[in-house]
C-alpha cells in the first residue's frame, strides 16, 4: 500500500558548456534536488563540450556531493541518481537536450538551466500535471510564470505571465513562445515521437518545439505561480535585438507559415512586430519590454 501512495518518479534535465559559472550552476542544482519539497530520482547534466577544469571538476564531485546534501537534510533515501552525458564538442543546446533525454529513465522531465533558481515547490507543483489528467485529459508540457532577477537572487524584477492553456494559449503561440523554456515539464514520449528538440535551427529550438508538438495535437498549460527565478544579466536587452536577432527571427517566421503554424495575415504582423523590437535602441527595447511585461503580468 505504502508504494502505491508513492509519488512517481521523475527526471531532471540540464545542459552545461564552457561559458558557465560554477556558482551559479551550484545554485541551480541545489534549488532544483535537495531544497525541492519533491525531488527528482534522477538528475541529467549534458556536458555540451569541452569545459574549464573548474566546471569538470564540480560534474565529476557532483554524484557525492547530492548524496551528502541528501543525507545531511535526513533524506539519504531520496538522494538521486545523477547521470553526465559528456560530450566530445559542442553542438548547441538542442542537440545537448536531445542527448540527455536519451538517458532520461523516467515518463516526465523537468528542464531546468544552468544558472537559474527553482522555487522549493516548483517540482511539487508542475509534475502532477504532467502525470494526472487535467478534467480527464493530460497534460504534455507545463510551464510557470518566472521571475527575473540580476546579480543577488534576492534583487527581484518582474514577473513575466502566460496565458494559462486552452485556445488563449494556442492563439499566443502564433505570436510568441506559448512557454518559458527554463520552467517546464513535459512527457518524455511525446518529446520522442515529435523527433525531439529540433537541431541545427538557430537560437529558437525552444518555440520550433513547442510548434512542432501543437501541429501533432500536445496539450499544454501554463501554472500563474512563478517557480523559477530567471537570471537577467547586464547584456540581455542588447542581445535581443540587431540584424542577426531579426534574420533569425524571419527565418522562424517563414518557417511557421510553411509548416501552416501561421496565417498570411499572422506571418505579416509577426514580421511587423518583430522587425519594430529587434531593430529598436536598446534602451527603448528594455522600456518597451518592461511595459509589456507589466501589462501581462497583471
Amino acid at each position: 500500500m505504502a508504494d502505491a501512495m508513492k509519488p512517481s518518479p521523475f527526471s531532471l534535465l540540464m545542459a552545461v558548456y564552457e561559458g558557465d559559472h560554477v556558482p551559479y550552476l551550484r545554485r541551480a542544482v541545489s534549488s532544483n534536488t535537495v531544497e525541492q519539497s519533491r525531488a527528482p530520482a534522477q538528475v541529467v547534466v549534458v556536458r555540451d563540450g569541452p569545459v574549464p577544469q573548474l566546471l569538470q571538476d564540480f560534474l565529476d564531485a557532483l554524484p557525492a556531493v547530492l548524496h551528502s546534501a541528501f543525507e545531511h537534510s535526513g533524506r539519504a533515501d531520496a538522494a538521486p541518481d545523477v547521470t553526465v552525458v559528456p560530450l566530445e564538442r559542442n553542438q548547441g543546446l538542442a542537440h545537448a537536450l536531445n542527448q540527455g533525454l536519451r538517458v532520461c529513465r523516467y515518463e516526465v522531465v523537468v528542464r531546468a538551466d544552468s544558472d537559474d533558481i527553482a522555487m522549493p515547490k516548483r517540482c511539487e507543483l508542475l509534475v502532477p500535471c504532467v502525470q494526472e489528467p487535467v478534467d480527464g485529459v493530460p497534460v504534455d508540457v507545463v510551464g510557470s510564470a518566472i521571475r527575473e532577477f540580476s546579480g543577488d537572487e534576492h534583487h527581484l524584477g518582474q514577473i513575466r505571465r502566460l496565458p494559462a492553456g486552452g485556445a488563449a494559449l494556442r492563439d499566443y503561440a502564433r505570436l510568441q513562445s506559448p512557454l518559458h523554456h527554463p520552467s517546464v515539464a513535459f512527457r518524455a514520449s511525446v518529446v520522442r515521437a515529435a523527433g525531439g528538440y529540433p537541431e541545427r535551427a538557430g537560437r529558437f529550438e525552444d518555440y520550433l518545439l513547442w510548434e512542432r508538438l501543437m501541429l501533432r495535437g500536445a496539450r499544454m498549460a501554463n501554472l500563474p505561480e512563478p517557480l523559477v527565478l530567471y537570471r537577467v544579466d547586464a547584456g540581455a536587452y542588447e542581445r535581443r535585438g540587431g540584424c542577426t536577432m531579426f534574420r533569425d527571427e524571419l527565418a522562424l517566421q517563414r518557417r511557421f507559415r510553411a509548416d501552416g503554424f501561421t496565417t498570411t495575415a499572422q506571418f505579416i504582423r509577426n514580421i511587423a512586430v518583430r522587425a519594430v523590437y529587434r531593430l529598436l535602441p536598446t534602451g527603448l527595447r528594455r522600456l518597451g519590454y518592461r511595459v509589456v511585461t507589466a501589462l501581462r503580468g497583471r
